[in-house]
């Protein structure tokens, strides 16, 4: 019908209908569209150059008049007329404005915690929480910024600062949860690049191969008896064992054999998510079975509470060190953390003339040293008795530092070789 301003007014959608579209005869397409609760909204139904109809909202009648309908839909038309399409285009600029407020939104703190709740699950709790603090401590004066503002620019000044106040190890960590962290938001669509991608690790990265020289790991063991319960035990039980701190700190009983003699570590708490067999020496059964137990049902070795594993390794190292400067007042000890202690038992292994394929085994590494590929993929040895002797030689060796036998080192080493 020929629409009118009065002739709308008495427009009404029939009861029981979703709606009514009554069409004007003046402009082609321009309809209005009656709800059933009373609303009133101009629309413009056309074709597009690929035969597909659209309909395009132009506004509710109250808003605007008639007239300006009328006006705003030949405009309409006239683009359509140019092979545009009004309403994939008002389409485009809502996805757009969708994406605008959703990349306002997403500020780097927003990015951090979504990548820890949600693509950090299968990670363990002490690289989630790292990799959260490394990042947000280093980019503090940018967390309430959008990611999507980082620049590559922005990375390189931040670890260039932490490279230039000496601790270029903590650069290149920072560097890879960063990498991580933003790979994870490209593939979901948070944001469109990764200012970490491309950064090569810094030259000047300290290379991970500290060894403990004898005297250090005497110094340290010793110290470790002075700290006390739960880290002076979970020291010495990492320095026999050369496990992982966070494995040897979430020890629970239940993972003890009866006999004492071996220590099962679930898939579920390894680092590489597979089950691992650790063999106890005499001396690491003596610790364990001599830990104080804080309640008949507590499951945890090391625990103060009960409920959860010991934390605090940086306070426990920061006074373990002051121990070992005042008992060791002439040994001067460089910078080295927990870690550093499975590096010196499989390199003194070595020295022992071990198999390296027994010291992979022993660190619960995926690959096998020493084997070539198809080895690699055909190898299903476990070595169990080797670790067995490898461990205990190589705390027969701690423990003949600590009590001064140096001399009787060598008798401690077990002829057992594997070719």
């Amino acid at each position: 019908m020929k629409l009118t301003e009065k002739i709308i007014e008495k427009l009404t959608c029939p009861i029981g209908k979703k709606d009514r579209i009554v069409f004007d005869d003046i402009v082609t397409g321009l309809g209005v569209r009656l709800s059933p609760n009373g609303n009133k909204n101009f629309l413009l139904q056309f074709r597009a150059e690929n035969g597909a109809k659209r309909r395009l909202p132009l506004g509710a009648h109250g808003s605007i008049t008639l007239d300006q309908a009328r006006q705003a839909a030949r405009a309409k038309l006239g683009s359509v007329a140019l092979g545009k399409d009004p309403a994939a285009e008002r389409k485009a600029k809502r996805l757009a404005a969708l994406a605008e407020a959703e990349a306002e939104r997403m500020t780097l703190s927003v990015l951090l915690d979504d990548w820890l709740k949600i693509g950090l699950t299968d990670r363990s709790e002490s690289y989630k929480k790292e990799a959260h603090r490394a990042l947000s401590f280093a980019f503090k004066e940018q967390l309430n910024r959008r990611a999507d503002e980082l620049s590559k620019g922005d990375v390189v000044r931040v670890l260039d600062e932490i490279v230039k106040a000496g601790k270029s190890a903590t650069a290149s960590r920072t560097l890879a949860y960063g990498r991580a962290g933003f790979s994870w938001a490209v593939k979901r669509g948070r944001i469109a690049a990764n200012p970490f991608a491309g950064l090569p690790i810094a030259t000047t990265t300290a290379s991970r191969d500290r060894v403990l020289s004898d005297d250090e790991v005497r110094a340290i063991y010793q110290a470790a008896e002075v700290l006390g319960f739960p880290f002076g035990q979970i020291i010495q039980v990492l320095l026999l064992t050369a496990q992982r701190r966070e494995e040897v700190a979430g020890i629970q009983r239940d993972e003890i054999s009866t006999d004492f003699t071996t220590w099962t570590i679930p898939a579920c708490r390894a680092k590489n998510k597979k089950s691992h067999i650790v063999h106890l020496s005499p001396r690491t059964r003596e610790i364990i079975k001599a830990l104080p137990r804080h309640s008949d049902d507590c499951k945890l070795l090391f625990t103060t509470n009960g409920k959860t594993s010991a934390s605090g390794f940086s306070r426990a190292k920061a006074r373990l060190d002051a121990i070992i400067r005042d008992q060791n007042p002439g040994l001067k000890i460089e910078k080295w953390r927990l870690h550093d202690f499975r590096r010196t038992c499989v390199t003194w292994l070595a020295g022992a003339g071990f198999n390296p394929a027994v010291a992979d085994k022993i660190l619960n590494h995926t690959s096998t040293t020493g084997l070539t590929t198809v080895g690699n993929i055909y190898q299903r040895a476990e070595y169990l008795s080797e670790r067995r002797a490898a461990l205990e030689t190589w705390a027969q060796h701690v423990i003949s530092l600590t009590a001064g036998r140096e001399a009787d080192r060598q008798k401690n080493i077990i002829s057992f070789r594997v070719n």
